[in-house]
């Protein structure tokens, strides 16, 4: 703690405490005992409340923060007085006439406070004549009254060594400083608690039972790296839980048939703009139910929340669409359908020449989409060239360029050239192209080539490429940012992926991994069938809810048969007989007459990110980590003292 301002360095406590006893002393207050002693608030001025009722002539107690001051002479002072919420404000004036109600000290008292104090202050409501330009701003100006101070109370002092203006940016380090300056951001957790609430209220309506399950599991390969808690107990750990998917599976198997909690998940992830190592999701789980019993609730639950907060009417069904068909037509297994640049497989229409100078492969897909510039006088071919050689120039065009299955062959359509510009595809392949397409003057027509095989993964390059280019034509004004939302699920996902290095999977020795996880069920009994045949082909009954390209969550029909699920995990993924052991409890469960069942997870903090148009979900989290997984202003994590690992039974490997 030296150094510290509240406990300057070299300065023995005691003197730290007679320092703290004579601060609003020195300034001609009345103590630090103030702090804790002073009156309750008559009115409430939070934006969370109606305009509070003044009377003239009333005397009122008020609670907030100083704000913005103007002093018009030695004898008249105006401050205004924030809310609690720092969402409105009024105008306390101070003035040195005597009144016998008035506290002598009042008016010197108030003049010395800094900004942002905050007090209580008392005193007597009066009319006030509104001026021109006083509504408007952040923060909304109660102007129809002001109140006559009697009395002040200062609840805390606020440091000269920290600079708030209304222009200054408070870094991560000072996040308090941040929630308590940005309006939006304080604006977005009160949105976030509204939207907790508006769903446990549909949810308690749809007979589902919030159940809280625990944060101290123990490690299971379910997918994603876990966070390790030691105990005393030398050799034993929990694990936080990636998710609740286990305990909730086991409600099932438990007599309880509707099962939801908003939930708080930890996985030891790489960090994205959209993941934290933390989070939080919206999860339920239904029992004698399938894949259309959860996607009619989640389909309600979004439709009122669009409808409550939004005031957007959603279609009362999804539109639908398969994991191959999405992956196929946007490039992307959670597609932004509002953007159009829908794409083909053209390699049939294109010469064999042409196709060899755009990729080393052999026998590729070849695959193409249009850009289309929204506004007529912006279909010129010349601000096409330039906008795409721009991009391509750019450090986010130069991967695109850089794919060793080759870049992307672009075709300028101009109806001033031969063939429209098309004459490298040949007579043939352009005019086929132009019928296919409905080409007009100015598109852009990109060409891709990828590897013949099943897709896996969550996008092609194309697909990434579709999104770049709409994302910079939007920047240069070009086209429109699509408005609206456009809710879909994507289905029919591969039951096993290809392992990858970015996940651990389950650990197994197959070179498969489950696509979402082991507990997921075959979609149908030639699914079944099949696991026996080729697992690579076995589609799994999986949904993601995808709305304006960002996938809400997903969920799943679960494997309800101990024996099935431990075929899956034994015979398919190869797991260890140590590994499968670890799920002795769920096959337990399962065994014991466990019924059909199928739930999801909607990633919450996404939800509302989604909902209020922020980019990253630290906008709508009050204390999120960073991009490294700090937390800055508590710093943390931080290191063991050796005596806490010696507890905990551990070392640091040499």
């Amino acid at each position: 703690m030296a150094g510290h301002p509240i406990f300057p360095k070299g300065l023995p406590w005691r003197k730290c405490l007679q320092k703290a006893a004579g601060l609003y002393s020195a300034k001609g207050l009345s103590g630090p005992l103030q702090e804790f002693l002073f009156p309750e608030e008559t009115h409430n001025l939070t934006s969370d409340h109606p305009f509070p009722p003044f009377k003239r002539g009333e005397e009122v107690v008020l609670h907030g923060y100083l704000g913005s001051s103007a002093s018009l002479s030695k004898n008249l002072y105006f401050v205004q007085l924030l809310s609690k919420d720092r969402a409105r404000s009024i105008q306390i004036v101070s003035s040195a006439k005597a009144h016998p109600d008035k506290d002598a000290l009042a008016h010197e008292n108030i003049k010395k406070l800094p900004t942002h104090t905050p007090v209580a202050v008392r005193g007597v409501v009066r009319e006030r004549k509104e001026q021109p330009g006083q509504e408007g701003g952040a923060i909304e100006r109660i102007i129809h009254v002001e109140v006559d101070l009697l009395k002040v109370w200062p609840l805390n002092d606020f440091p000269p060594d920290i600079i708030a203006t209304p222009d200054t940016v408070f870094s991560a380090e000072q996040r308090h400083l941040q929630l308590r300056s940005e309006v939006g951001l304080r604006a977005a957790l009160a949105i976030r608690s509204e939207i907790g609430l508006i769903l446990r209220v549909k949810l308690q309506g749809l007979d589902f039972i919030e159940v809280e399950t625990p944060l101290l599991f123990k490690s299971t390969p379910e997918g994603a790296r876990e966070f390790i808690v030691p105990t005393r107990r030398k050799g034993l750990a929990y694990a936080l839980p990636q998710s609740p998917q286990q305990f909730k599976q086991i409600l099932m198997g438990s007599g309880i048939p509707k099962y939801y909690q908003i939930a708080r998940c930890f996985r030891d992830e790489d960090l994205r703009a959209d993941r934290q190592p933390e989070f939080t999701q919206l999860d339920l789980e239904m029992s004698f139910a399938g894949a259309d019993q959860v996607m009619k609730v989640i389909e309600e639950l979004i439709g009122s929340l669009w409808l409550q907060c939004l005031k957007s009417q959603l279609p009362d069904s999804f539109p639908r669409i398969s994991y191959a068909e999405a992956m196929s037509q946007y490039g992307s297994d959670k597609p932004d359908t509002r953007i159009g640049m829908q794409i083909s497989r053209v390699e049939y229409l294109l010469p064999g020449d042409l196709i060899t100078k755009i990729t080393p492969l052999q026998h590729p897909v070849v695959e193409a989409m249009i850009l289309q510039f929204d506004s007529d006088s912006e279909r010129d071919p010349s601000t096409t060239r330039n906008f795409i050689t721009s991009f391509l120039d750019s450090p986010t065009g130069t991967p695109f360029l850089d794919n060793p299955e080759g870049g992307p062959g672009t075709f300028i359509v101009d109806s001033t050239k031969p063939l429209q510009g098309l004459q490298a595809l040949g007579f043939e392949a352009a005019e086929r192209i132009e019928d296919v397409f409905n080409i007009e003057d100015g598109d852009l027509l990109i060409l891709q080539a990828r590897q013949d095989r099943p897709f896996s993964g969550g996008s092609t390059p194309l697909g990434n490429l579709r999104l770049a280019l709409h994302a910079a034509a939007v920047r240069e004004g070009l086209r429109k940012q699509p408005t609206g939302f456009a809710p879909l699920w994507v289905t029919e996902f591969p039951l096993f992926s290809p392992i990858s290095h970015l996940e651990p999977g389950q650990g197994g020795n197959a070179g498969l991994a489950a696509t979402h996880h082991p507990f997921t069920s075959p979609k149908t009994s030639e699914d079944v069938e099949m696991l026996v045949v080729d697992p690579t082909k076995v589609i799994g009954d999986h949904y993601d809810l995808v709305i304006n390209g960002v996938e809400l969550g997903g969920g799943s029909r679960r494997i309800h048969n101990a024996e099935m699920q431990a075929f899956v995990m034994r015979d398919i993924l190869k797991m260890k007989p140590e590994k499968l052991a670890e799920f002795s409890h769920l096959l337990e469960v399962l065994r014991a007459g466990c019924p059909p069942h199928a739930g999801i997870a909607l990633g919450f903090d996404r939800l509302v990110a989604l909902m209020l148009g922020k980019t990253s979900v630290r906008d709508v989290i009050a204390f999120p980590k960073s991009g490294k997984g700090e937390d800055v202003l508590v710093k943390s994590p931080g290191p063991l003292a050796e005596e806490v690992l010696k507890t905990y039974h551990l070392q640091y490997r040499q």
